[in-house]
């Protein structure tokens, strides 16, 4: 694979040897794809500029929280005027609760809300939290998950249906990861004989409000409830993970697509990415009694120095201000044409292949017509090989996608005509290039 980008290339190998494989964060590294990661310089709109000057269609935006489109003129303004007021002052600041009040005003299931800095940190905080008000040990978790790196979220799947789980990276404890019971996804069965087995000590569920890191898996109808309703049963919480989805699915994120209408209501919630519109902060909400046992109120111990940083705080404000129903209705729509358009270019190229879609997120699973992607065990049984060369075809044609199979797709309210039909005269070659791919 020959690069046309010689820039990024030097820089690679410069951070290769000052970094534990050149990058911050694992697939940034092009593991999943093979090829030399680009380095970005600029953002702008929908478009992003790496260290070459090539310009791309950017439909990672972030991972998320690039609502708006990069650089949104209003969402600088406040984070200029925040720079100029202080970077940091190790104490409260008025948008604080702000950005509080927006996140309670949107979210009906938040009564109260943490600030920290991290969407691991946010999870973490919500699992010692939901350990501290119950006075149990156990968390249930689904296998294709993905909640942060906090040890004991980090695990893989026993046998069996509610077997002890077993450390999923190196450094995690095997002690730590048997306070964890991993389940296959939207089985209902499984979380019932997992209670059944072991209510009495189960403090919480966590499941991502709509998995979007094995891709994205619609929950069945149903799912979520059905987890409201046993937990609540058994004297357990609900902590439903909008680190991806809230705020970016919907006004109220995927609880508030689904949940609200369905009449059930999660004890906790997570949320990073669109709430920090850019900037590194996330969030923990949820039932005033519960979230009133963090200090300095009760006995769940939780500080950040950073937390609320006020340059952070603004860019949500601001945001989640700018991002109205209207921007969702866009979204949606551009979500649709573009998922619509990849299927299509797939189909004629004769590419096995399913579209999962969540809101207005959405990935490809090739192979899987026939079912659909469901849980985990789906989504590894697909035919991963024919991503790579898909995605760098889009690459070479200046289409930066999500440099794994297994992420979410996403678009932005500044994905005009001119980015959309950049991406729609990718896609045939792009389609062409899986449909040649062929198994190692």
């Amino acid at each position: 694979m020959t690069s046309n980008t010689p820039v990024s290339d030097q820089l690679f190998d410069r951070a290769r040897s000052l970094m534990p494989g050149g990058v911050n964060s694992p697939v940034r590294a092009f593991g999943s794809v093979g090829g030399t990661p680009k380095f970005m310089v600029s953002a702008q709109g929908p478009y992003l500029t790496d260290a070459d000057g090539r310009e791309y269609v950017d439909l990672v935006c972030s991972w998320g929280p690039a609502l708006l489109g990069h650089a949104h003129p209003a969402v600088l303004d406040a984070v200029h005027a925040a720079v100029d007021r202080g970077l940091s002052f190790g104490a409260s600041t008025p948008d604080e609760a702000n950005l509080a009040a927006i996140v309670k005003e949107r979210v009906s299931a938040v009564e109260r809300i943490r600030m920290v800095s991290t969407g691991t940190e946010a999870t973490m905080t919500a699992v010692r939290l939901a350990r501290g008000f119950t006075g149990r040990n156990l968390i249930v978790k689904f296998a294709g998950c993905y909640h942060g790196h906090l040890d004991g979220l980090l695990a893989a799947a026993g046998s069996g249906l509610a077997t002890m789980a077993l450390p999923g990276s190196a450094g995690v404890t095997e002690a730590a990861a048997a306070e964890t019971l991993v389940l296959p996804y939207n089985d209902l069965g499984a979380v019932e004989a997992a209670f059944a087995a072991h209510g009495n000590n189960i403090a919480a569920v966590i499941t991502e409000a709509a998995p979007a890191n094995m891709g994205v898996v619609t929950p069945n109808e149903g799912f979520n409830a059905g987890l409201s309703r046993i937990t609540r049963e058994h004297g357990a919480l609900l902590i439903l993970d909008e680190v991806l989805t809230g705020f970016r699915t919907g006004y109220a994120g995927y609880w508030g697509l689904t949940g609200r209408q369905e009449g059930w209501t999660p004890d906790l919630l997570t949320f990073g990415k669109v709430i920090g519109g850019g900037m590194p902060t996330a969030a923990l909400g949820g039932r005033a009694d519960v979230m009133d046992y963090l200090a300095p109120l009760g006995p769940v111990y939780q500080a950040g120095t950073l937390s609320g940083n006020p340059v952070a705080m603004a860019a949500g404000v601001a945001t989640l201000t700018l991002a109205t129903p209207e921007v969702y209705s866009f979204v949606d729509a551009r979500s649709l044409e573009l998922s619509a358009a990849l299927s299509s270019a797939l189909d004629t190229a004769g590419v096995d292949h399913s579209i999962q879609r969540a809101g207005n997120l959405f990935s490809v699973a090739f192979g899987t017509s026939a079912s659909g992607v469901h849980n985990y065990a789906d989504a590894q049984a697909q035919e991963v090989f024919r991503y790579a060369p898909f995605f760098h075809s889009m690459l070479d044609s200046g289409v930066y996608l999500p440099p794994s199979v297994f992420e979410a797709w996403f678009l932005s309210a500044a994905h005009d005509d001119a980015a959309m039909n950049r991406i729609f005269d990718a896609l045939p070659a792009a389609a062409k290039a899986a449909a040649e791919a062929t198994a190692l």
